[in-house]
């Protein structure tokens, strides 16, 4: 079991984003903060795995969120969660302790495989995936919507299509071979395929 505590002033979001993760079995929100101030008195007493922080809330913002968490509290894993996609804003929440940093429109799958990375040690911190987390909207089409397949898993398609071996889409991509190795699973139960060979042929018609 994963406990995640939330730092965000928008309610609607903080909500939405409870609502997403709580339909994972092994994530479970310790709770919801409007503000970083609310988060870190409640740290001690919640001892969550992972921290979610927005960055601009009132009282204490998202820096100050990272820089009491990894002085307190070290072993707690730190994401950030930005509108920002500007390298700068990334360096310095790198320069503070963050864990990961991700996009508040980044596909829902990529927050969750960055709460699993970041609890087990394996996430690779890289600017460049956060600037595919914002250039992912051209791969919607009807052939992922039929196949309830993620901006993430269509793009892995992509690769796979092009003779690309896990290792090397993992370099691409800035993830883990272990992380992209669970996608190619979940993609053959979604296509219900059972080699790449057989992946390959049925997506041939896909405009990628």
């Amino acid at each position: 079991m994963i406990r995640i505590a939330l730092a965000d002033d928008h309610k609607l979001f903080a909500k939405g984003l409870e609502g997403l993760l709580e339909e994972y079995d092994n994530l479970i929100i310790t709770g919801l903060y409007p503000n970083g101030k609310e988060l870190v008195d409640a740290i001690e007493r919640d001892l969550p795995d992972v921290i979610l922080t927005d960055l601009n809330m009132p009282v204490l913002d998202g820096f100050g969120v990272l820089k009491y968490a990894k002085s307190k509290f070290p072993e707690i894993k730190v994401v950030v969660l930005s509108m920002y996609d500007e390298e700068k804003i990334y360096k310095k929440c790198m320069h503070d302790g963050a864990d990961a940093f991700i996009l508040k429109d980044a596909d829902p799958d990529e927050l969750v495989y960055t709460i699993h990375e970041v609890f087990e040690g394996r996430h690779l911190a890289n600017f460049q995936r956060v600037i595919q987390q914002a250039n992912q909207s051209s791969f919607y089409d009807a052939f992922r919507e039929k196949f309830k397949l993620s901006r993430r898993e269509v793009q892995i398609i992509k690769l796979i299509k092009e003779g690309r071996q896990n290792k090397e889409i993992a370099e691409d991509l800035s993830l883990s071979v272990q992380t992209i190795e669970t996608h190619r699973k979940n993609i053959h139960s979604k296509l219900q395929v059972n080699s790449r060979i057989e992946l390959v042929n049925k997506v041939q018609d896909m405009h990628l």
